[in-house]
């Protein structure tokens, strides 16, 4: 239920449009966050349990490839662009 409401509360107020955008960003990534933590805890289970050591291990190592492509990713499109329009 919570993973539905952190959904729903962002989509009705972009929809609305009735607030600031700058906090309306603000909103969108707190949600956004609680959603990512949610998910980890009650989906892949990644409690405080001791023996989860290495699914931890597992999903900072993919989060650090992930970090790794995307920038990699911007960083050559930037580049790209870069020597494309002079």
């Amino acid at each position: 239920m919570l993973s539905v409401v952190l959904t729903i509360v962002p989509f009705v107020m972009v929809t609305h449009d009735a607030i600031n955008k700058k906090i309306l960003i603000n909103i969108i990534v707190f949600c956004s966050i609680i959603q990512i933590i949610v998910h980890l805890i009650f989906f892949l289970h990644l409690g405080n349990v001791s023996n989860q050591a290495w699914n931890l291990i597992s999903l900072i190592f993919t989060i650090f490839i992930v970090f790794i492509l995307v920038l990699g990713s911007v960083w050559i499109m930037t580049h790209l662009h870069h020597n494309l329009m002079i």
